[in-house]
């Protein structure tokens, strides 16, 4: 069963199927109990009715009925027998029905009282009614009398029969009529799943290059996250490409260098080994920039979100360490609630970046400030800002210290490419990286990651 369709359906077949036979079985009991019922009213009405024929003597006393009131009292074998017992249970009349066979369904009842079963005799099934009545003649003598009336169930059983046979046979049909609309419905019900797999399909041609289709809500999770992983996909290999150009054009000058300086066959004075280390030291830290950017993780579709209060405090305790000579003093308000959705190294990265910058140019205070909202599509969003009290940065500067190897302030230590670096990681994010004037007196980052 490894079709959705085909599990459903049997699944909701064989509920189908145990719905309708419960409810077939709760049909035909109840008809059973309504026949019998019937049954025995009938009868009931044929006591009342030899009643209604017996007469009585110049004494009073019982005579019992001539007229029968069924003409199959009067047919031998009919089905239908009648008997009169004493209070000893003797019989003292019975219909012509009942001539020349002996059967017991005398059960003797006190007046008024009633007794009606089923019984097996001689061969047949019976339903036998026992009636008590009191009878009073002229001296004032009361004498007991049973009055008995037998059916042959044959005719019962076969009008039960039928009934089961007709519903039996409506229930099929609708069971196959009901099989066959949910067959349909379901596969209507799935067909959003055939077309995101179609979908899928033409994206694995190179036909489309994400999902675009109108889907249900909910598969508008899943097709979201589909699309994330190809973007990411698509992000991770032009980020890997690009770096690997940036690599091998940041690589061309020292290793010319090098190069040159190896034909010219220079002797190893100190000063040629401070020009050998100086390239060498660039080559190197070229290249953990760039595998340090290619390895941007990006949005990981269905990764559990980071908290960003921990990592926040760790970077702030670190950085208290670092530049414990400027006693910074550090304002935290930071949304609990407060999530990132991707991998907790680049989080790591652009905040330590941008908190070394505010703790490198600040005079003594530093506010960072992290909510989270829902933006207008449904998503989480989450906004970041770190402030300080430092000189702040000009507007007309701002677009340049976000450019790798661009400084504020050249008298600060540093090599100009931690906000680039923030601000490239960010992009990969979707995020955005603002700055502007903090009322603290300094610069204010703005990170938004969802936007």
């Amino acid at each position: 069963m490894r079709s959705l369709h085909s599990r459903l359906l049997l699944a909701a077949s064989l509920m189908l199927a145990g719905f309708l036979g419960a409810t077939g079985l709760a049909l035909d009991k109840a008809f059973r109990v309504s026949a019998e019922a019937s049954m025995q009213d009938r009868l009931q009405s044929y006591i009342y009715a030899l009643l209604a024929a017996t007469d009585e003597d110049r004494r009073g006393r019982m005579i019992p009925p001539e007229d029968l009131p069924e003409p199959r009292f009067s047919k031998l074998d009919s089905g239908l027998y009648a008997l009169v017992a004493g209070e000893d249970g003797t019989p003292i009349w019975h219909s012509a029905s009942l001539t020349g066979r002996d059967l017991a369904i005398v059960d003797p009842q006190a007046p008024g009282a009633r007794y009606f079963h089923r019984r097996r005799l001689a061969g047949m099934e019976l339903y036998v009614i026992n009636y008590g009545v009191a009878w009073v003649d002229h001296a004032g003598t009361e004498g007991w009398y049973t009055f008995v009336v037998a059916e042959d169930a044959s005719a019962f059983e076969a009008e039960i029969e039928g009934f089961r046979t007709t519903l039996w046979g409506w229930l099929g049909a609708m069971a196959v009529a009901l099989l066959l609309a949910q067959g349909l419905i379901l596969r209507w019900g799935l067909r959003p799943l055939r077309t995101v797999a179609a979908d899928l399909q033409r994206i694995e041609q190179g036909r489309v290059e994400r999902l675009d289709g109108t889907y249900p809500k909910e598969l508008a999770g899943l097709t979201s996250n589909i699309n994330s992983l190809i973007e990411h996909r698509s992000a991770a290999q032009i980020r890997y490409r690009n770096s690997l150009d940036d690599l091998a054009h940041s690589l061309k000058t020292p290793l010319a260098i090098l190069q040159s300086f190896f034909e010219e066959g220079a002797d190893k004075c100190g000063q040629d080994r401070t020009t050998e280390r100086e390239q060498v030291m660039r080559m190197d830290e070229i290249i953990r920039h760039q595998l340090q950017r290619a390895a941007v993780s990006g949005r990981a579709a269905l990764a559990p979100p980071v908290p960003v209060a921990p990592v926040v405090e760790r970077l702030v305790h670190s950085l208290d360490k670092v530049y414990r000579d400027k006693q910074v003093q550090v304002r935290l308000n930071l949304d609990p609630q407060g999530v990132f959705h991707g991998d907790e190294a680049d989080l790591m990265e652009v905040l330590g970046n941008v908190l070394d910058n505010a703790y490198k140019y600040s005079d003594g205070r530093v506010r960072i400030t992290a909510r989270s909202d829902v933006n207008p599509e449904g998503r989480h969003a989450l906004e970041i800002s770190v402030e300080d009290d430092g000189r702040g940065i000009e507007a007309e500067k701002i677009d340049a210290v976000l450019q790798r190897g661009r400084r504020m302030d050249e008298t600060v230590p540093g090599h100009g490419i931690g906000l680039s670096i923030a601000n490239e990681i960010i992009k990969v994010y979707a995020g955005k990286l603002d700055i502007g004037s903090s009322d603290l007196g300094g610069a204010v980052v703005r990170i938004r990651f969802g936007g």
